[in-house]
């Protein structure tokens, strides 16, 4: 079994040659149903069986190498062998049940979408953003200074993340979405520390949320991690996704989060381009807005820590390692899909 982690990893390559073949065969072949089945087996369950998944593997990690840590010193060899056979079958197992979508057709080719863009765009998006964010603000009835809670628990938001869902299905059918299984994660607080809003579980099919975070990103993060069950690996494609599918939601809180979720994205990377025309647009955006994009900053600066530069860096390198050669950076890909995709179409 340890001699098939070569091989698969040698196929996952050739398999990166032939985008379509996976888009048809497997994310809108196999996937779509083999997804489903963890998620009608524990979708209903009130808690995280993927935490409790993930604890019990730790656990029979540890008590194996407990119970074998002494042929280390008289069979090593044999010892990293069956290390190796267990990787492998784990690594087979995640590429079957969701990995293989790393490897499927860019979204801006199956949305038919141009992935090029000007600042000249970017601009003129990032202020009918700041205008349609602005005009929410008010709408929703709160003074411009003041910041924006959405009036929900954490699992109305879950609930209520269905509607943006099946809204977008209407002009994206396979971005249907059935049955929910989206959970808080039991391990929020580490979570916090590593740095992660939430995650998908690809052995339980269960999309798991930081439940520390009390900001406006939940109902963003929450969609987000549905997108990622719907096969959309990529992490700026689910972004792309959640911003869709909170604007598009019946309800204006969630098209709020949405709008400003994107802002977000287009006034930071005009910072990377071009700061005299950031500091000019940046007056024009409601200081109640900024003031929701602080509170996240300040949610995070408080765990900062050593292990987070760590597990980032590890992410980093998991992210290149499936075909997403930017990394962490490739996130700015959905500033591109956000000012293709509005380039022609009214908000």
């Amino acid at each position: 079994m340890a001699l098939l982690l070569p091989v698969q990893y040698i196929v996952l390559k050739i398999l990166l040659q032939f985008p379509e073949f996976v888009e048809h065969n497997y994310s809108q072949g196999i996937y779509p149903l083999l997804s489903k089945i963890p998620r009608y087996l524990f979708g209903w369950i009130p808690f995280s069986v993927g935490d409790i998944f993930y604890l019990l593997i730790a656990i029979l990690a540890i008590r194996w190498i407990v119970l074998n840590v002494k042929r280390l010193k008289y069979e090593p060899l044999r010892f990293f062998v069956d290390i190796l056979a267990t990787v492998s079958i784990v690594y087979f197992m995640f590429h079957v049940l969701w990995g293989l979508n790393y490897y499927r057709v860019p979204l801006h080719e199956t949305l038919s979408l141009e992935r090029d863009y000007t600042t000249e765009q970017l601009v003129a998006t990032t202020k009918r953003l700041i205008k349609k964010s602005n005009e929410m603000h008010r709408t929703l009835g709160y003074e411009d200074s003041v910041k924006i809670d959405l009036p929900y628990s954490q699992k109305e938001i879950f609930k209520k993340s269905l509607n943006g869902y099946e809204n977008l299905s209407e002009e994206f059918p396979e971005l249907a979405y059935h049955p929910k299984s989206i959970k808080k994660s039991g391990w929020s607080l580490g979570l916090t520390y590593m740095g992660y809003s939430g995650y998908y579980n690809p052995f339980s099919g269960e999309a798991q949320v930081n439940n520390l975070i009390k900001t406006y990103k939940f109902s963003v993060v929450s969609c987000h991690e549905m997108a990622h069950q719907l096969g959309y690996a990529a992490e700026n494609e689910a972004n792309f996704i959640a911003t869709l599918a909170t604007i598009k939601n019946d309800d204006p809180y969630f098209q709020y989060t949405g709008y400003i979720f994107a802002l977000r994205y287009c006034v930071n990377e005009i910072a990377r381009r071009d700061m005299d025309t950031y500091n000019e647009l940046i007056a024009t955006i409601n200081p109640g807005i900024l003031a929701s994009y602080k509170e996240m900053r300040d949610f995070w600066d408080r765990y900062q820590n050593p292990f987070e530069t760590f597990s980032k860096g590890f992410w980093d390198q998991f992210l290149k390692a499936n075909n997403q050669s930017k990394g962490i950076m490739s996130y700015s890909y959905m500033v591109a899909l956000v000012i293709n995709y509005f380039e022609d179409r009214s908000f």
